[in-house]
């Protein structure tokens, strides 16, 4: 988009978090600060990127933040406005307030009012939301001073339904392009239990996480959302010795992602397969290589895959040194590009960064490395 700053999503939650956090902490008013307008194409995590944002609120403040999620595209003006109705002397009309601003005000809640699919709302709908994003009112009824105004929609680019916005109500908004960005996503998928195999391939191919739809008769496509998908199928249906029956899955996930990336992922789930159990690197078990440069990469992926959602999921003790080391002492035999891809990847990992210091077979690898930027890494654990 021109003129618009682009985010990835994490980027766009530590944008927005922290401005409404110190807002509450300095008892700002909300009122004062511009609602977030998030542009993206489908699938790209922007009704997530509002979830987390609430999340990041709650640890922050210890406040209670209610998200209500309006998706305006299925509004008509009068929707917003209420229903009108007879005051007692039936001399005036008089508008009921909807359900959706029926928000609670106390002190130690913070409501978000989401207004998802705004560029999708024909363009007397999005006029109806000048007074809710400026002057937080609609008609006769007021937002609480606790409610945080949120707008998000696809570009008119995206092949979606989508309205040029009013020059009256984009200049309302303070706006975001949200980028598809793997590495930020993959941060996310750590915390949300997506399949080891979803986030192997991603890894291998961080390109299949999004690819733009440019074909109007192609209605199966690679997205964040769709991943996400894809990851609860095999979740549901590939767990235990199942896990290796993901060929039966094709037409679902090719349901999901199109037959060219489902092929490519079974292709990939089947070199998987044939690859040594990770848990037994980390027991200390004597392990033999693969045989191909593709396997010991896609090995190298598990293998981090399976530390970072150790860590993610338990930050006060994760992985133990003990499993760190045979890790460690395993990835001695990588050729030195691959033992490099595997090191740099772990001190990416700040909450590792004071056990990894501790392994004998880090430390010798990392005498030998010349990089200062890893160097400054490490003294900023």
């Amino acid at each position: 988009m021109n003129n618009v700053i682009a985010l990835s999503v994490q980027d766009t939650i530590e944008d927005i978090a922290p401005l409404y956090v110190e807002a509450i902490k300095s008892k700002v008013p909300f009122s004062t600060i511009p609602a977030p307008m998030l542009w993206g194409p489908p699938g790209v995590g922007k009704s997530d990127s509002a979830k987390q944002i609430a999340r990041e609120i709650e640890k922050a403040t210890g406040n209670t933040v209610h998200i209500t999620d309006v998706r305006l595209n299925l509004f008509n003006p009068i929707d917003l406005r209420g229903i009108p109705v007879a005051n007692p002397e039936k001399t005036l009309a008089v508008w009921l307030k909807p359900k959706i601003f029926d928000m609670d005000p106390s002190e130690d809640v913070v409501n978000i009012l989401f207004l998802d699919e705004i560029s999708a709302a024909p363009q007397t709908v999005q006029a109806a939301a000048y007074q809710i994003t400026l002057d937080r009112t609609i008609g006769e009824h007021e937002l609480p001073e606790n409610c945080i105004v949120m707008a998000a929609g696809n570009r008119t680019t995206d092949r979606s339904v989508a309205y040029r916005m009013p020059n009256a109500l984009a200049n309302r908004l303070r706006h975001i392009e949200v980028t598809c960005d793997f590495e930020s996503w993959s941060g996310w998928a750590m915390h949300n239990h997506i399949h080891p195999l979803v986030l192997g391939y991603l890894s291998y191919d961080n390109s299949k996480l999004y690819q733009e739809n440019t074909d109007m008769d192609q209605v199966a496509f690679p997205t964040p959302r769709s991943w996400v998908f894809v990851s609860n199928i095999l979740n549901l249906m590939c767990k235990g010795d199942a896990m290796y029956d993901v060929e039966k899955q094709y037409s679902r996930i090719a349901g999901c992602v199109g037959t060219g990336t489902a092929l490519e992922f079974i292709a990939y789930a089947k070199k998987h397969n044939e690859l040594p159990m990770v848990k037994d690197i980390f027991v200390g078990k004597r392990i033999n290589y693969p045989n191909s440069m593709d396997g010991l990469y896609s090995l190298i992926v598990s293998m981090l895959s399976y530390i970072k959602t150790k860590e993610a999921l338990d930050e006060l003790n994760g992985i133990s040194e003990t499993e760190l080391e045979n890790a460690c002492r395993y990835a001695s035999g990588f050729p030195a590009d691959y033992k490099a891809f595997f090191y740099v990847d772990l001190i990416d990992i700040k909450t590792l960064r004071k056990k990894l210091v501790k392994s004998t077979s880090f430390k010798e690898w990392f005498k030998v490395s010349e990089s200062n930027e890893l160097r400054n890494k490490l003294e900023n654990r």
